[in-house]
Order: structure tokens, then sequence, then C-alpha cells
């Protein structure tokens, strides 16, 4: 009898129980529907990405400069290649018509490259390292600007003054002409003693390059350093020319003594034609022609 008189409460218990917590689900989604609408959307990366630049436009004010200075907030996107050397990459650091209208400049003028010789090298015994042809170009010989405006962005991205850049060096590598591993910075021990040093290289690229005519770093992160490299071979880290792009590297460390990994090279091109704008940076003001 005890255990019929129980039997009502386990007959509606379970409905009742399955009722209310329908009812508790319902209220909570109601409830966090409403709070949600005051959440941005955050579920793309693209989404996510443009609340950044909105950031970076809107909010973020530009401060009082001195005369020198600039009026605006520039960025300038750059990828790390590598500390060993120091080496950044700038995607479309220059446009199509800019690349082309720096060749159209020098296509005229171009001469087979020349070597620094070190103590001791001659013409014949260094025949072959370097096989491209180019000419020299400053700014001021540019009617256009564009050498100006490209030489301006490299001082931002190097924040070292453009009166501290050599004139561009228009270079062009055809079909299985190539640049043997070197230093851009010179060794007085080697070159004799030097007025200034060159310490960092900028490289825009003019043109795509279909295959080869990499620029390489065959000791990159220290391997193969001292253990009788063959510097006409094409190793390392290699980065491939792409029109408009910029590579940045630092033969010289901030303490003055020469990077031993900032080695390197042009690959032979094997299909199609690279043209590069080279700008040697100095630790002083060049002195103008």
């Amino acid at each position: 009898m005890k255990g019929r008189a129980k039997s009502p409460k386990t007959k509606f218990g379970i409905p009742i129980v399955s009722f209310l917590c329908c009812l508790f689900f319902l209220a909570g989604f109601y409830i966090s529907t409403l709070f949600s609408q005051d959440v941005p959307n955050l579920r793309s990366g693209s989404r996510i990405l443009e609340s950044v630049e909105e950031a970076d436009r809107y909010d973020v004010m530009s401060q009082p400069h001195g005369e020198t200075g600039d009026s605006y907030i520039q960025s300038i996107p750059f990828q790390v290649l590598s500390w060993k050397p120091r080496a950044l990459y700038f995607p479309g650091f220059a446009t199509a018509a800019q690349c082309q209208s720096i060749i159209k400049m020098a296509k005229s003028n171009l001469k087979p490259s020349t070597l620094a010789l070190r103590k001791g090298e001659t013409d014949e015994s260094t025949k072959g390292t370097r096989t491209s042809s180019g000419t020299f170009i400053s700014a001021s010989e540019d009617n256009t600007g564009i050498l100006e405006a490209v030489e301006q962005k490299i001082s931002k991205v190097t924040m070292i003054p453009r009166t501290h850049g050599e004139a561009f060096n228009v270079l062009r590598y055809e079909v299985g002409q190539k640049y043997d591993s070197h230093y851009d910075a010179f060794n007085p021990a080697e070159y004799g003693p030097q007025k200034s040093q060159r310490v960092a290289s900028f490289l825009l690229y003019l043109t795509s390059v279909e295959e080869g005519g990499e620029t390489m770093f065959p000791f990159e992160n220290g391997v193969k350093l001292g253990m009788g490299f063959d510097y006409k071979k094409c190793a390392g880290l290699k980065v491939k020319p792409q029109q408009g792009d910029g590579l940045l590297f630092y033969s010289v460390f901030p303490n003055g003594t020469i990077d031993q990994l900032s080695l390197h090279g042009s690959c032979p091109v094997i299909k199609g034609e690279k043209w590069v704008a080279t700008k040697w940076i100095r630790d002083q003001e060049e002195e103008e022609d």
C-alpha cells in the first residue's frame, strides 16, 4: 500500500521537470541573444583585419612633428626573412608603373658591371664573377620624381637619411648571368682605408623572374661559415625576385664590424630577365659629384 501511495508523484514528476528545463533553456537563449547584439562580429580573419585597419585610421592620432618629420602616419608592411643576417622583405614596395619607368631610364645607358678589386686582384683574375650590365642613376637626374619617392620610402624603413645613400645602381641580368657571393661592405684590410662604409643594401626588384635569379645568402644562420665555401654556388636562403618587391639587408653590425653572414649573391637567371635597382647606404653622408 505504501508503494501505491507514492505512484502519483512518480507519474507527474518527470514531465514537470522536463517542462521546467525547456523553459529555462528558452529563457537563457533569449537573454543571450539580446546581449549578443552589442558584441561585434569577429568570426572571420578578414573582419578582424578590417577592425585593426579602422583603428589605425580613426583612433590613432598623428603627433606634432619637427621640421623634418611627417604630418601623417604611414604603414609599410614587411616580413623578417632572417635575423642572421638581418634581412627584411617588403612586398609591393613600388608599383609596376614605377618599376617600368626606372627600367626605361636605365636601358639606353647599360654597360658591363664592374667590381671593386681587393688587394692582389685584377680584372682578369675576377673575370666571370659578375656578368650583369648596369648603370648608375641619381634621383636628381630623374624628372619624373619616381626615384626620389622610392628613396624617401627607403629612408623611412632604414631610418637612415637619404643623404647617406649612393645613386641607384640599376642592373639587368639576362639568361645565364649572375653575381658570385660577395660582401657589399668593404673590409679595410682587403680594400684599403675607406672614407665611409656601406652598412645596408636595399634591392628593388623591377621585374619578376620566371626561373632563377634569386638573391641568396649562403651563410644564413651561420651554416657553412669557414668551411671553404664555393662562392660560385647558389645555396642557402634564397629570395625570388617579384616585380615591385624590396629586400633590405644589413652588412654591418651596430658596433661597426662587418657581418660575415651578410655574404650574398645573385643566382644565374635560367628563364626570363632580371632587373633590379640597388641602393647602397653608408654610415656617413655621400658627397655629391
